[in-house]
């Protein structure tokens, strides 16, 4: 798995402080600027966070370029609704030699690590046989249609993999781009860094936050699963392990 900021919006930790004290005095455009010192802006941030008022942390974005993870664990992310999404397209690109993601209970194991390695050996198989056989119909239809060689050829492999894709696993390789404001973020890491979350997008929530600690350290001091800042709201289903946690996220 790789997980790289490409970008952000520039000094977010000032941003939001500005637009909070255009909300809490009596400043104009031209003052916001003023007198904001890393202290003031450490307090800003602080007071923001303690009470609740999250709606100046929607100013500031941040974008990600992940790698290595599985289609299974990207239909978790693209659940998080205010967020924008770019993702490699299985449409348009024909995958000779897919990736695939081993859960790590099943490395563990020989017998079902090779069993799971068969079974995407086979996947790959069925890919490449379905695409022959659908490119091979796909163009001679449009080649009797008066299509010229070189179209037929790049419009019947479109379809081909178009639907020979259906065979691909659930832990088929993905790439993606994605950007979420500060708030969907916090909502994000609260429930994604998680012990309950699945392990895939545990790991990588909290490669994530490990980064923005590097690039806006007070906005994310505090952040991780909703234990760290409070009481554990999973029940029953705890993990149990609070004290852990807490101190795993404080040293992140």
């Amino acid at each position: 798995m790789k997980v790289k900021i490409l970008s952000h919006t520039p000094e977010p930790e000032k941003v939001i402080s500005m637009a909070a004290k255009l909300c809490y005095s009596a400043v104009g455009v031209d003052q916001i600027e003023d007198n904001l010192t890393p202290e003031s802006i450490d307090k800003f941030l602080n007071m923001l966070i303690s009470i609740g008022h999250e709606s100046p942390l929607e100013h500031v974005s941040f974008t990600f370029a992940v790698e290595g993870i599985s289609r299974a664990c990207s239909h978790q992310i693209v659940r998080h609704r205010i967020a924008s999404y770019s993702q490699q397209s299985q449409r348009y690109v024909k995958l000779n030699q897919f990736e695939y993601i081993i859960p790590h209970h099943i490395n563990e194991i020989d017998e079902a690590r090779e069993l799971f390695i068969e079974t995407m050996k086979k996947d790959q198989e069925a890919y490449d046989k379905l695409v022959e056989i659908l490119f091979e119909k796909h163009y001679n239809k449009l080649i009797k249609s008066g299509k010229n060689e070189k179209e037929a050829k790049r419009s019947a492999e479109k379809q081909a993999i178009e639907d020979a894709r259906y065979v691909f696993p659930n832990a088929c390789e993905t790439k993606m781009v994605f950007t979420m404001n500060v708030r969907s973020l916090y909502n994000f890491l609260n429930h994604r860094c998680c012990e309950r979350a699945q392990w895939e997008i545990r790991e990588l929530s909290i490669e994530m936050l490990r980064q923005l600690k590097q690039v806006a350290p007070i906005l994310f001091r505090n952040m991780g699963p909703n234990c760290v800042q409070g009481p554990c709201p999973e029940g029953n289903m705890t993990c149990g392990k609070i004290v852990e946690i807490r101190e795993k996220f404080k040293n992140l």
